[in-house]
């Protein structure tokens, strides 16, 4: 089955290179949307042999995902996957996650740190990751063991079925909650997340976090 990893980049130059050459080593084909970097994200990505979708401005991770989703749909993959730009997925776990996709036995998957291995997951990152968990499933009623994993897979007809509408990463919250309500088969597979300082560098801080989730709630309120 021919499988896209989408990959939202912003100021990614450092890390995006290897990210693709690693991707494309393992045969699967690398789509990355550059989120209006202002670094060589787009030069590198390319280099590396990603196909490079563009935004002129930063839209936001949502946004990223939608627009890499989407072109991959209409260019007749049968899977997608959702991976970061910043190194702290394994690309050999592609396999697996999109394994059950691929079967027939699941809509979509989601990486689980709590399955598989959260390598130096800091202490309060674990507090706020538990509290959106709980978060997550009272507002979607969805039931996972990690919240905001950013790997996941999809077959092409559940994406046609999800309709997104946050742009930043309130995606992460929202996809779930599309999920829950079209009534797809969801499985969680362990992953491993590999927290390097410049990970943790580019990653959102924990008050951002805590931003994300009343920016969901509000997004629930106001619709």
């Amino acid at each position: 089955m021919r499988i896209a990893v989408v990959i939202p980049a912003f100021n990614e130059a450092q890390a995006i290179g290897d990210v693709v050459r690693d991707i494309v080593e393992h045969g699967h084909d690398p789509v990355v949307v550059d989120d209006g970097s202002s670094d060589a994200t787009y030069e590198e990505a390319r280099r590396g042999g990603a196909t490079v979708l563009r935004h002129w401005v930063n839209r936001g991770y949502g946004a990223a995902l939608t627009t890499g989703s989407d072109w991959a749909v209409q260019r007749g993959y049968e899977i997608v996957v959702h991976f970061d730009a910043d190194g702290q997925h394994e690309v050999d776990e592609i396999a697996a996650v999109t394994q059950p996709v691929a079967d027939g036995e699941a809509d979509v998957t989601i990486g689980s740190r709590f399955l598989g291995q959260g390598r130096r997951i800091p202490l309060l990152r674990k507090i706020l990751i538990k509290a959106a968990i709980l978060f997550t499933r009272v507002l979607s009623g969805v039931a996972l063991s990690d919240a905001h994993n950013g790997f996941r897979a999809f077959s092409s007809s559940a994406l046609r079925q999800i309709q997104c509408r946050e742009d930043g990463m309130a995606y992460a919250s929202e996809v779930v909650e599309r999920i829950g309500r079209r009534g797809l088969r969801l499985r969680e597979v362990p992953v491993t997340i590999s927290y390097t300082d410049y990970s943790l560098g580019k990653g959102e801080g924990n008050l951002a976090k805590l931003r994300v989730g009343l920016q969901f709630l509000w997004g629930k309120l106001t619709q």
